[in-house]
């Protein structure tokens, strides 16, 4: 489900794809384990395609990426509304957990990642001989 939901067409033949479908299937099964809400999942899934987005897209370093996800947490935990507030369903301790996954899936393996989006690769041809 999660191939359909993704869009990926090519995940027997692209090593890119596979690489994604494990990461968000993972993202999506510890969010589960942690027993996130339905919103607190979708949220979670959102912090997972935005982190990957400035590296593959916007071409972020590792330093900025980590800025940025810090914006996007800003406010979580406080009880008042001048706080960003995107992820306030988030508790503070929660949060915590959410940037131990991250550092962990993704930021300790930034330069894998940045050579799977930006790495040149020459493309093999493999025939049934």
């Amino acid at each position: 489900k999660m191939e359909e939901f993704l869009n990926f067409t090519q995940l027997k033949t692209s090593f890119k794809e596979a690489i994604l479908l494990d990461y968000y299937t993972a993202g999506f099964w510890w969010a589960k384990e942690m027993n996130f809400s339905l919103i607190q999942l979708s949220g979670f899934m959102d912090l997972l395609n935005f982190a990957l987005e400035n590296l593959s897209d916007k071409h972020l370093t590792l330093g900025d990426n980590l800025k940025e996800l810090e914006r996007a947490m800003v406010g979580i935990g406080e009880s008042d509304s001048e706080g960003r507030g995107d992820l306030n369903f988030f508790s503070i301790e929660q949060a915590k957990a959410i940037i131990d996954y991250l550092v962990t899936s993704l930021f300790k393996h930034y330069k894998a990642y940045e050579y799977l989006f930006h790495g040149r690769r020459e493309e093999l041809v493999i025939s049934n001989e």
